[in-house]
């Protein structure tokens, strides 16, 4: 690894930690309260670990999957105190999420061309701050992006996505208010096409309306964008909000019933203390977790890696 790269991981390990800073606090804080006078991992112990998780918004079936675990372990052998059972508990943890399907890279499939990402996800995650975000990346290394504007229900979203795309420096493909977001998606495509453009990046209405209207709308998007690339769209990337807990299980309930998800990407971490939703994503729908957001700047949408998740979720601070 050049010396340039080794900064740029430092750099970007350094922003993780931060960004998880509040979840790593309200975490301790607890875990700390309960081990208070005690000698062993007892069961008093591990029904507070338990509510300490849930309350961490890891999930309730996650929840248990770990207090097996732990118990399991336990069983073995007696831990005494807290720093032990915090690194059974980071080991747990971590073995869970490489369990799971994970992103390898945040590479694309370079054989097809444009690589078409379709973006899903209710009103207010970060969606279109994802795709401005996703866009610079790609851009900055050395791909061609198009973006296109099919919320077109909302002119707040489409002109968002305008000072993105100004931002980043990307061109993008937008209609009218009211026009069919097929169209637009369709449009967008054949745009980058013609452009020979190496990703496109195509942002959709974040109504979360009733499930047999929402499959039909991603289904029509889908099936107009194969008119032009007959195996679009490479990636359906779902958007959630991390601050919103268990709101975010929820949406991706409903978003996984009306369309094929392939990866999510899970936001505003940084602003919340409820870091371990993206425990309980990761092992509950079993979809990799590609993307988190622990920041405002450009470069704050990093690329999930469960290790150094972990090792950020429980690094003991001054």
């Amino acid at each position: 690894m050049s010396w340039f790269k080794k900064i740029f991981k430092q750099e970007e390990k350094e922003t993780l930690d931060k960004g998880l800073e509040k979840s790593n606090q309200g975490f301790f804080e607890k875990i700390s309260k309960a081990v208070i006078g005690k000698s062993t991992v007892d069961e008093d112990v591990l029904d507070d670990l338990e509510n300490i998780l849930i309350a961490s918004d890891v999930g309730a079936e996650t929840t248990i999957k770990i207090i097996n675990r732990i118990e399991a372990r336990v069983a073995k052998d007696k831990y005494v105190n807290v720093d032990e059972l915090n690194e059974i508990l980071k080991q747990e943890i971590s073995n869970l999420l490489l369990e799971n399907p994970h992103a390898e890279t945040g590479n694309i499939d370079e054989s097809k061309k444009p690589y078409v990402i379709m973006v899903v996800g209710v009103n207010g995650v970060g969606k279109t701050t994802t795709i401005g975000k996703l866009a610079h990346q790609f851009k900055s290394q050395g791909k061609s992006v198009v973006l296109g504007a099919a919320d077109t229900f909302r002119a707040a979203a489409v002109d968002q996505l305008v000072i993105w795309s100004e931002r980043v420096g990307v061109p993008i493909v937008k209609q009218n208010m009211g026009s069919d977001p097929a169209s637009v998606a369709f449009d967008t495509v054949q745009s980058a096409v013609a452009q020979n453009a190496d990703v496109v990046i195509i942002d959709t209405a974040g109504r979360l309306h009733n499930k047999i209207n929402l499959m039909n709308e991603l289904t029509k998007i889908k099936r107009v964008m194969q008119k032009v690339l007959p195996d679009a769209p490479h990636e359906v990337l779902l958007v959630l909000d991390g601050s919103t807990g268990q709101n975010a299980f929820e949406q991706a309930k409903q978003f996984t019933a009306a369309t094929e998800v392939t990866a999510l990407a899970v936001t505003k971490l940084d602003g919340t203390a409820k870091g371990g939703v993206v425990i309980g994503i990761s092992d509950q729908f079993k979809i990799p977790v590609k993307y988190i957001g622990v920041g405002e700047k450009m470069t704050d949408l990093q690329l999930f890696n469960g290790i150094e998740f972990v090792d950020s979720f429980f690094r003991k601070r001054n």
